[in-house]
């Protein structure tokens, strides 16, 4: 069983995948993880995101150690993440890592949780369930800010919300993978939800089209 949950930066689709994930016992994927991890390889190295062999060498030699670490949240790494996202060579270097952790999840797990900008399109497009999350990006850039402020008071919103439309425009625009939405995938705007209702309107669709499996 593959679960695909996709969205915008901040939409709330990391929280949600990792609840699911737990709920489920599945596997779980923070497949943007790969790619903030890859741009922040390039950035230690001095290097351009947006140069596509500097990008390729980073995530080509990724390691288990580059993907934990708290610098991998922040706001610059995530800009640096987006660039090197859109370099086709990239995505296709990263691409097998994901296909294979979701068809033969690890430590005998039944299922797996992936959570990414295109998970239920190109990564996983025959996944059996798909969500894709939306919120205004004045109520995501909301919620970033505040993540920000627990660890930096200076932070800025119009800085963050300036950001996130950059960000969204990358991501939407890119002719390899853009962002959106599945023709199958179950939309669920966050705006006016909190974490709880989102999760329990999610766990209720995946319970019914099990049940309707077996």
């Amino acid at each position: 069983m593959i679960i695909a949950i996709d969205g915008p930066a901040a939409s709330g689709k990391g929280t949600l995948a990792r609840r699911v994930a737990d709920a489920m016992d599945y596997a779980y994927l923070d497949t943007g993880l790969l790619y903030r991890a890859t741009g922040a390889k390039v950035l230690a190295e001095n290097a351009d995101p947006a140069n596509e062999a500097a990008a390729v060498a980073a995530a080509e030699n990724l390691g288990a150690d580059d993907l934990v670490g708290e610098a991998l949240r922040s706001e610059d790494v995530g800009t640096a993440a987006s660039k090197v996202a859109a370099i086709p060579k990239v995505r296709e270097v990263l691409l097998d890592f994901q296909r294979s952790l979701a068809t033969t999840p690890p430590g005998g797990k039944r299922g797996a949780v992936l959570d990414g900008r295109d998970i239920g399109t190109v990564v996983c497009p025959d996944a059996p369930i798909k969500f894709y999350l939306t919120a205004s990006v004045e109520e995501r850039a909301n919620r970033r800010f505040k993540q920000l402020q627990e660890k930096n008071p200076a932070a800025i919103y119009e800085r963050v919300l300036k950001e996130l439309e950059e960000r969204d425009a990358r991501d939407s625009a890119r002719d390899v993978a853009p962002l959106k939405m599945a023709e199958d995938a179950i939309h669920i705007d966050t705006d006016r939800l909190n974490a709880n209702a989102v999760f329990d309107a999610v766990m209720a669709h995946i319970h019914t089209h099990m049940g309707a499996d077996d």
